[in-house]
């Protein structure tokens, strides 16, 4: 529990607003050495453990398919997995070979879900937290089991100098940019009685944004709940708002019988699509052979059929400026930063009502703050059901 807590912490403690990079700096490194050092059994239970307090959170989308009963079985289906994972990095108990494991895991992604990497819990440390720098901070904890007496000064102070310091940044859009903050609950978002209302008062945040003469706004994922391209009367309003500013808003898109998420962009009387390239497994696709994904879908959700990508991402421009588009979890992935070329911005549209009240959003954002570093890339991201930010590199 004391390991699995450890190396979870760095997500409650920004969850509950307690920011310390020496703290975090701490947790983490004794969370490595504990996942180094624990018996066998000890360690497969803290992968159970892990797994709950990582991810329990996936269970609560359940109840807006009428499946709320599946809350717990998945909450503990999940520990389970990721106490199989940890046993699989257990199966030779070597003190190298763990190191090696707990390295290699964060390119794992079961079912092409890809939120476990354990080097996030230095992102808001004063140690870097690159692929690179990640192994060699577990080979200096390696050493510091293995060494004895005052060799083990040999491990610690090299830590002492790869600190990670971003810098200052100083760059910045020019634009005046709108991200009216939104809490729509997920069980109203849907309902047809509701339906009206929530489209006005999108169109009136469009409104107030014309007012302030901001050049850009940006609403979150499917804001209009509705196939939008399929409403003429709608499409007609936001093409002609979009002559006095600029449009990013969610919503579903169908094209040849087939459906996307999507981000509309409307300029100037103009329509630009950006088709969701990377889907949430079960939740938009599910990733098994199509028997099994016509089965589930038949039986678990109504008959529904996956959603369609995309082949690469989009870019916007807007005023001149290049954005890269990303929805939701395909932000957390690396195909969307792929030759990004000159552009320094994106944006992202979410909709963490599914998941709300719970630590989504918080994992969501230490994600996006890794990527952010990364790449150099600043991230203005919209939500609805959690709070708006802005990352810098």
């Amino acid at each position: 529990m004391i390991t699995a807590i450890s190396l979870s912490s760095f997500i409650y403690l920004e969850h509950y607003e307690i920011f310390s990079k020496l703290l975090n700096t701490f947790l983490a490194l004794l969370s490595f050495y504990l996942l180094l050092t624990i018996n066998r059994k000890s360690f497969v239970i803290a992968g159970f453990f892990t797994g709950i307090l990582w991810f329990y959170w996936i269970g609560n989308s359940f109840q807006y398919y009428d499946l709320a009963f599946l809350k717990y079985p998945v909450i503990l289906g999940i520990g389970l997995g990721y106490a199989l994972l940890f046993y699989l990095m257990t199966i030779f108990n070597k003190t190298w070979f763990r190191a090696l494991a707990i390295f290699l895991v964060s390119f794992v992604h079961p079912m092409g879900f890809n939120w476990f990497m354990p080097e996030l819990a230095l992102v808001d440390s004063y140690l870097p937290f690159s692929k690179a720098y990640f192994a060699l901070i577990l080979a200096l904890i390696y050493m510091f089991v293995k060494l004895s007496g005052f060799k083990k000064a040999i491990a610690v102070v090299p830590l002492l100098f790869i600190t990670y310091s971003s810098g200052i940044y100083i760059d910045s859009t020019g634009l005046k940019i709108s991200m009216p903050q939104l809490m729509t609950s997920q069980n109203q978002k849907w309902q047809q009685e509701n339906l009206a209302k929530t489209i006005d008062k999108n169109l009136s945040l469009i409104d107030n944004a014309i007012k302030e003469e901001s050049d850009l706004i940006i609403l979150p994922e499917t804001v209009f709940p509705v196939v939008l391209n399929t409403e003429e009367f709608l499409m007609d309003t936001l093409l002609k708002k979009s002559e006095q500013i600029d449009i990013i808003a969610g919503a579903i898109y169908l094209e040849d019988n087939n459906y996307y998420n999507a981000t509309y962009h409307f300029k100037k009387g103009n329509l630009n699509i950006a088709k969701k390239v990377v889907l949430v497994p079960f939740g938009e696709e599910i990733p098994l052979p199509k028997f099994l994904v016509d089965f589930i879908n038949d039986k678990l959700y109504n008959g529904a059929q996956d959603y369609k990508t995309a082949s690469k991402p989009t870019d916007f421009n807007i005023h001149g400026i290049s954005f890269r588009n990303a929805i939701c979890y395909e932000a957390t992935n690396e195909k969307l930063y792929q030759d990004l070329g000159d552009t320094k911005y994106m944006i992202v549209t979410s909709n963490n009502a599914w998941f709300t009240p719970s630590i989504e959003p918080t994992l969501q954002k230490i994600l996006l703050k890794y990527y952010a570093k990364k790449y150099g890339i600043t991230i203005f991201h919209s939500i609805n059901g959690s709070k708006n930010y802005i990352l810098r590199p």
